[in-house]
């Protein structure tokens, strides 16, 4: 399975596309951040991160986009820019014929590093462990979407279990 993990944000907006079969059996294939300009208007930005989500998603045709939910932001300002950002790729996932999926950062964190509280560093240097990288993935927001994709690989075996003895009833998350 492959899968694009985004970490949703309008400055930065981290990717990481993984491959695998569960959390234990992933490698990277790509990571990075996409950056748009703060001096630049608003719909440009978006136009840009919007055509950016397009072309990783036609370029590694992922069978699965998993996307951080907007869950909680102290500052409206930016958690207006994450929730338009999250909101593009959740769109154009779609739009692709993705399956898209969501997980909170707690959920995230939780199973990546075993601690929903856990710190950026300590989800970077997990990671770094499970995907079996000579170093610290940089910046944090692409260590972020790795972290995604590797929630996805967790929860996907159990996600299609439950599809399976509820004969096709339930959701299906990849």
């Amino acid at each position: 399975m492959r899968v694009l993990g985004i970490d949703p944000g309008l400055t930065r907006c981290g990717y990481a596309v993984v491959d695998g079969r569960g959390p234990s059996a992933a490698q990277a294939v790509t990571m990075g951040v996409i950056r748009t300009s703060a001096s630049e208007e608003l719909p440009y930005r978006l136009a840009a991160l919007r055509g950016e989500l397009v072309g990783l998603i036609a370029e590694f045709a992922p069978d699965v986009v998993s996307v951080e939910r907007v869950f909680f932001q102290t500052n409206v300002r930016t958690a207006m820019s994450v929730g338009q950002a999250s909101g593009l790729a959740l769109c154009e996932a779609a739009a692709a014929g993705c399956v898209v999926v969501q997980y909170t950062p707690n959920e995230v964190k939780n199973t990546v590093a075993g601690f929903g509280g856990a710190s950026k560093q300590q989800v970077q240097k997990m990671v770094q462990a499970r995907l079996k990288l000579t170093q610290l993935p940089t910046p944090a927001d692409a260590a972020d979407a790795a972290a995604l994709a590797l929630c996805h690989l967790a929860f996907a075996p159990m996600s299609q279990r439950v599809a399976r003895a509820t004969n096709g009833a339930g959701e299906v998350r990849g």
